[in-house]
């Protein structure tokens, strides 16, 4: 019984400790959309990066065109 005890309060005291808080810095990484990732990353002086400018706004524009042929009645 005194083990079952013992090893109850051992996980208890582990899990109790796993819980600790999340620092900001790593819950606040992942709040940029794709869109802007894809902006900061076509400002880079990669190979091809000026290409996703380019293809952001073809995207644009043919969101507008779509919204524009569905506000047709």
């Amino acid at each position: 019984m005194k083990r079952r005890l013992l090893v109850a309060a051992a996980v208890l005291g582990v899990w109790a400790c796993g819980q600790s808080a999340k620092p900001e810095a790593t819950t606040n990484r992942d709040t940029l959309t794709r869109r802007q990732k894809d902006s900061i990353v076509s400002t880079m002086p990669l190979p091809g990066a000026s290409r996703i400018r380019d293809a952001q706004t073809a995207a644009d524009r043919a969101a507008e065109r779509a919204a524009r042929l569905d506000s047709i009645r």
